[in-house]
């Protein structure tokens, strides 16, 4: 009789969880694990693991699923550890299987062991484990699969040595449901409700947590029974609003006296799926004063960690609709629209001119990944976000690397939309060798570099705050078309204002992996 193995018994279970889809760049640790590969897995490989990493977290947000990756050990996690920076602060639900030495060798600190291997990926994973024996691996993976996908959702990391695979096992794999989401304390409701009545001016900041918990169309109808201006919230890395809706507002920029200014107007601010508030810069105006706040939110550390404000704690869907039932349509006058920024001139290739062009060739259910640090802000002027689901996808946390890898994941997952990255020249260099992935799959994926020859977000931040003569910022000299070619991607090159729209327009129409070389001009806009 042919005893289960650890290995055929977590592959049962990946498959009852449905995690047959792994991104994975391997190594010698992994291949007990990647062994007689099974021919109802996929196997997407990347060509540096943090792009691998970047990867599976769009493609994991853009499903709403969990997503296994499979890493080398120390070195390999190391490689990843920027892009798991960035998955934690997105709540991306990533099972990150590494490989480790075999159990007989550890003891002799052996070449590719990884030392304390579950401390190596701490603080940014909810959960990670070494399991004691082989035989707990598969439980191990069952608790990583409900730790990750458990509200607020985020990564985990399990730590497998290579000889684990092979053991028997006799134990039975159980696969338990996913675990639902938390409806909000009918008190605080009440009270939410009430303090809603009584205000004349009521705002909604969303976050990026609500398009994540499928909540967009509940937040529409929230803010339109209560006439409610909304507000993005600073680093927002998904769309919770439509961006061309009477009622949107703008966006919050990172900066308390920013914020404080902007929301000034309001008399009640209700914040959903969002902290309150992500800061970036600050410019000494101390704690200028914010209306009074509530605070929905799955995640009791934004929830305690809040300076000010009544936190309500539940998933956003279940908290909106909470709130939906509770309130009664308003006859209060709606706010100002927001007004629309001019059309930007044609004379020169601008970062204004690009977004521009897009929104008006963009088809209606695209997909945009963003990586533009120093052009956010005209994105967000001149590029409408208008889909209740999954319209944008970039990275709460700000660590470079995620929008080319990103626009692959996101292809990858929603193949039946257009995926469409906009990244900056900088920005691209730290997860390029994602095009080698999207030549591979074969993928109707069309990325977009704004190249305008620096980090441009260092400098003009590093002008803002007094910095002077900055070294390392200056870029240029990078021939991107060339470098898509030479990974198997079609690579197209703009230099002129009259080429971008018949460029463009060619561009999205082309089933290839398309990379567009923009060089911009460049901005002098500020950031915030």
């Amino acid at each position: 009789m042919i005893k289960r193995t650890v290995l055929d018994a977590t592959r049962e279970l990946l498959r009852e969880l449905g995690l047959t889809t792994v991104f994975g760049n391997p190594g010698t640790t992994e291949v007990p694990f990647l062994t007689d590969w099974p021919d109802d897995f996929d196997y997407i490989l990347g060509l540096q693991e943090s792009a691998v990493v970047a990867m599976a977290d769009a493609y994991a947000q853009a499903t709403r699923q969990a997503v296994l990756v499979n890493l080398h050990s120390a070195g390999g996690v190391g490689h990843g550890l920027g892009s798991l920076f960035n998955a934690y602060r997105n709540r991306t639900p990533l099972i990150v299987v590494a490989g480790q030495q075999n159990r007989a060798l550890l003891p002799h600190d052996p070449f590719l062991g990884a030392m304390e291997a579950p401390e190596f990926p701490k603080p940014y994973v909810k959960w990670s484990i070494e399991p004691a024996t082989a035989e707990d691996v598969p439980a191990a993976l069952a608790r990583a699969y409900h730790v990750a996908t458990q509200a607020p959702s985020g990564p985990v990391f399990v730590s497998v040595p290579a000889d684990d695979w092979t053991s028997t096992t006799e134990r039975p794999i159980i696969s338990r449901p996913r675990i639902r989401g938390f409806a909000p304390d009918p008190e605080a409701i009440a009270e939410l409700t009430k303090a809603l009545e009584n205000a004349e001016r009521p705002a909604i900041v969303v976050g990026g947590a609500v398009d994540h918990d499928e909540a967009v169309v509940e937040t529409v109808a929230l803010a339109e029974r209560l006439n409610a201006g909304v507000w993005v919230a600073p680093m927002s890395y998904r769309c919770s609003f439509p961006e061309d809706h009477e009622l949107f507002q703008g966006f919050l920029d990172p900066e308390r006296g920013v914020v404080s200014d902007a929301l000034a107007a309001h008399d009640l601010v209700v914040v959903l799926g969002a902290p309150a508030f992500t800061y970036h810069v600050d410019r000494g105006r101390g704690e200028a004063p914010l209306p009074p706040l509530f605070i929905i939110s799955d995640d009791e550390q934004i929830l305690a960690r809040a300076f000010e404000g009544t936190g309500i704690r539940a998933t956003p869907k279940l908290g909106i609709q909470a709130l939906l039932d509770a309130v009664e349509p308003s006859t209060r006058e709606k706010p100002t629209p927001r007004q629309k920024p001019p059309k930007p001139s044609k004379d020169k290739l601008t970062a204004e001119y690009v977004y521009s062009t897009l929104a008006d060739l963009l088809p209606d259910n695209a997909i945009v990944v963003e990586e533009t640090p120093s052009h956010r802000g005209i994105l967000h002027e001149h590029l409408p976000i208008k889909p209740t689901d999954t319209g944008f996808l970039t990275m709460a946390s700000g660590t470079l690397g995620y929008g080319v890898p990103g626009a692959v994941g996101a292809a990858l997952a929603r193949p039946e939309r257009k995926v469409v990255g906009v990244v900056g020249d900088g920005s691209s260099m730290y997860g390029i060798q994602a095009l080698w992935t999207a030549a591979r799959q074969e993928l109707p994926v069309t990325i977009l570099i704004l190249d305008n020859s620096e980090y441009a977000a260092v400098r003009i931040l590093g002008d803002a705050i007094g910095g002077a003569k900055l070294p390392g910022t200056e870029l240029g000299g990078i021939g991107f078309a060339t470098l898509a070619s030479s990974m198997g991607c079609h690579g197209v090159t703009i230099t002129e204002p009259s080429a971008l729209v018949p460029g463009l327009t060619a561009v999205l129409a082309d089933p290839r992996p398309t990379l567009v070389h923009i060089k911009v001009a460049t901005s002098d806009k500020t950031l915030y």
